[in-house]
């Protein structure tokens, strides 16, 4: 039940506006309530008061103010508050103009600049990384993978990163489509070793590629999440083994790991 108090108005001048009721107050604490509301799938006014630390008078006034305008909904029968429709059309026209390959641009000549490899940017499609955008080292010893190239995930170092975050089911789906080809005698072609590969991952939030796709080419990668947590892409770094030393490796894991971050925020996930 919501309390409203009322006052007697007194004679004389008007009270000044005070800043807890001006304009940008009330735009700041709407957007706090819809934040919090998209959060939850429902909530009552009285849970969403709290979570906010607002009355909840003010609470309740401001979502009348973003139902008029469709950005929020309540429930007839449970009288609980959702996200509405209008916040999913201002989200989506965000996302339709921010796509992958340009959110990750400035991220990849980020690794390029502080690691002096090759960037990479791919995507996974039945088993197979495919390659969608790279920025290039200056060494004349570089790793190169133009645009379409493919590569089976298990020996990719986007694909583990990519893996390590999916269900085990589309796992071993990815694997009975691409084969735990032996590329090297590094890959890793049985299951069991990838598994445990791929826990490691998990942990650590990036992935080594050891030489196990090419002879003398190491990769560090990261996966890139959508709006629902599934990992839709990756980012790595690549480069000669003997410029990726355990001190190098141990220093640009977390950096391609952050750089991956940043994308995923970008494009909205």
């Amino acid at each position: 039940m919501i309390e409203i108090h009322t006052e007697k108005r007194k004679r004389g001048r008007p009270r000044s506006r005070t800043p807890d009721s001006s304009p940008v107050q009330a735009l700041d604490r709407g957007l706090i309530i819809l934040e919090a509301l998209a959060q939850q799938p429902r909530i009552s006014l009285s849970a969403l008061a709290r979570t906010v630390g607002m009355p909840p008078s003010t609470v309740h006034r401001i979502l009348a103010t973003l139902q008029s305008h469709g950005f929020a909904d309540i429930e007839p029968h449970t009288q609980d508050w959702t996200i509405g429709i209008g916040a999913f059309r201002v989200g989506n026209t965000y996302l339709s103009r921010t796509n992958l390959v340009e959110a990750a641009q400035a991220g990849m000549r980020e690794l390029t600049d502080e690691t002096g490899e090759t960037a990479n940017l791919g995507i996974a499609d039945e088993g197979y990384i495919v390659f969608i955008s790279q920025t290039e080292s200056q060494n004349p010893i570089r790793a190169m993978f133009r645009a379409g190239t493919r590569s089976p995930m298990h020996s990719s170092g986007i694909g583990k990163a990519m893996l390590a975050h999916m269900p085990r089911a589309d796992v071993e789906a990815a694997l009975n489509a691409s084969g735990q080809t032996e590329f090297t005698d590094r890959t890793l072609t049985s299951p069991q070793a990838l598994l445990a590969d791929l826990e490691v991952i998990a942990g650590q939030g990036w992935s080594f590629d050891n030489e196990e796709r090419y002879k003398g080419m190491r990769c560090i990668a990261s996966a890139i999440f959508d709006n629902r947590g599934n990992a839709v892409a990756g980012v790595s770094v690549s480069g000669p083994a003997a410029r990726f030393s355990d001190e190098m490796i141990a220093r640009t894991g977390p950096l391609v790991q952050k750089v991956a971050a940043e994308i995923t925020r970008l494009t909205g996930g």
